[in-house]
């Protein structure tokens, strides 16, 4: 690469945009497209000759030029632009306003599906080094899909928000938003998602020391999840309600609770256990009778 070369063909172009929007006797009106173009191929030689600040400074004028036009999207896919420029400067904590501006602009466009998308690239890019940024990202996506009535949609984007309540142990926000996510997945009868997530709540509410609301999930929503995740689950709420953390430990490393999300398997590691009291079991009692019980037992209900 020819950082030069590329910074003189960046200068000749904001030259060009800034003849472009000079006005005189003849010309009355300042020619915004042109201009908006000329910016926008010279923010992108400044970035490949690794002029961060001078590009967005052009990515900037191209967005006014847009919007003297009303060209909301153009402009939207600039703010974008900017975003990247962001993650090559290292300024990840300047995301936040251009994504937001970027989500409105096609919001304006009649656009909302490259609004939310915008916002998840946005929170994807955010996520390892600014978490909290990028949960805000996915709730905002979530609130604009929502608008939509995009429910299939509007469950995925649930899923991130939910997972990253989790990873940022925000237990008492992640079992809201858990509900929220099986609500919109009970709208499009996707039971094999529910029974997944119902494991998943019981897990946070055993997380924030709640064994009585995981126990009311799992009597509420158990009838949606699979064979196996019934025993789990039955079983890991009697080991709680037992006081019995060896075989609360063992149901929490049941391989399918292993293979869920990364979110929910680092969850089934970092649960506390039970304190451990010495319970005097019946004779012939194992945690194999539990399961087998737990396996033919019915418990009817929404699914």
């Amino acid at each position: 690469m020819n950082a030069p070369k590329k910074i003189a063909e960046a200068e000749e172009l904001v030259r060009q945009a800034e003849k472009s929007l000079k006005t005189s006797l003849l010309k009355w009106v300042p020619d915004y497209d042109s201009a908006a173009d000329e910016y926008s191929k010279a923010a992108t030689a400044y970035r490949i000759a690794k002029s961060y600040d001078k590009s967005k400074d052009c990515l900037l004028k191209a967005i006014e030029c847009y919007k003297n036009n009303k060209s909301w999207f153009h402009a939207a896919k600039c703010y974008e632009q900017i975003i990247l420029l962001a993650k090559d400067a290292d300024k990840l904590a300047e995301v936040e306003e251009y994504a937001n501006k970027a989500c409105s602009l096609y919001q304006q466009h009649g656009s909302p599906e490259a609004a939310a998308t915008a916002l998840d690239k946005a929170a994807k890019l955010a996520e390892n080094k600014h978490p909290d940024m990028a949960l805000r990202f996915y709730q905002h996506a979530l609130e604009v899909i929502m608008i939509e009535d995009s429910v299939r949609q509007a469950a995925e984007y649930a899923s991130k928000v939910s997972r990253i309540l989790v990873k940022l142990q925000r237990y008492d926000e992640a079992t809201n938003a858990l509900k929220k996510e099986i609500g919109l997945n009970q709208q499009t009868e996707s039971y094999g998602q529910i029974g997944r997530l119902v494991v998943a709540l019981v897990m946070v509410q055993l997380a924030r020391g709640d064994s009585v609301e995981a126990e009311k999930t799992f009597r509420e929503w158990g009838s949606c999840c699979e064979p196996e995740e019934v025993a789990t689950l039955q079983t890991l709420l009697q080991a709680f309600d037992d006081e019995d953390p060896e075989l609360a430990a063992r149901m929490l490393a049941s391989p399918f609770i292993r293979h869920m999300d990364v979110e929910y398997a680092i969850l089934s590691k970092n649960i506390p256990l039970p304190k451990g009291l010495q319970v005097e079991k019946k004779p012939g009692e194992s945690a194999g009778n539990v399961i087998q019980d737990a396996e033919e037992e019915d418990e009817g209900g929404l699914c």
